[in-house]
């Protein structure tokens, strides 16, 4: 199954959240054990021998994406949550929103200075929550290998928010 194929067992569904929007479904990819496996294969080859010593990943979607992807690059899994939501010492970056801000976190101690991490989600629409996230891991010092996607919204143009870091995502629209 190639990367373009994948697409195919992504579900459209109209005006989800809201009137006017295409919502793309990935829980139809999931279930097809063949698509999820070549998904987090696909995403795997990016990083192989980069020596990656950390995956992270924003809730809730990427987490499914990063905990296989960091297992299969035999690296740490890093969790980043909204606020309030992990039990430890926590630091954590605010970011805008189109209506209001939001704030996410990682644990203190989730990173060692001078790692090599990737970051990862599901869909890269307008880049604000993931260039939120690279802000955040400056402050642990580490080197961000590359930041990748399931599925990219090109013509939200977020990777504009990411510019100065390898973007990979596996499907386009």
């Amino acid at each position: 199954m190639k990367s373009q194929e994948l697409s195919s067992c992504i579900r459209d569904i109209p005006d989800f959240p809201k009137k006017g929007i295409i919502f793309k479904d990935i829980t139809t990819l999931l279930n097809d054990k063949r698509a999820f496996a070549r998904s987090i294969d696909l995403l795997a080859k990016e990083f192989q021998g980069k020596r990656i010593d950390y995956v992270v990943s924003v809730e809730s979607r990427g987490f499914i994406f990063g905990a296989a992807l960091a297992y299969k690059l035999g690296a740490g899994f890093v969790p980043v949550r909204k606020k309030g939501k992990l039990p430890g010492k926590t630091k954590r970056v605010t970011y805008h929103l189109e209506y209001g801000t939001d704030t996410l976190e990682i644990h203190n101690d989730a990173i060692k200075k001078g790692s090599r991490v990737v970051v990862i989600d599901d869909l890269l629409a307008t880049g604000g929550t993931v260039h939120a996230v690279s802000k955040l891991l400056t402050s642990f010092h580490v080197a961000v290998v590359g930041i990748a996607f399931l599925i990219e919204l090109t013509f939200l143009k977020g990777r504009a928010k990411l510019k100065g870091y390898p973007i990979h995502s596996l499907i386009q629209y």
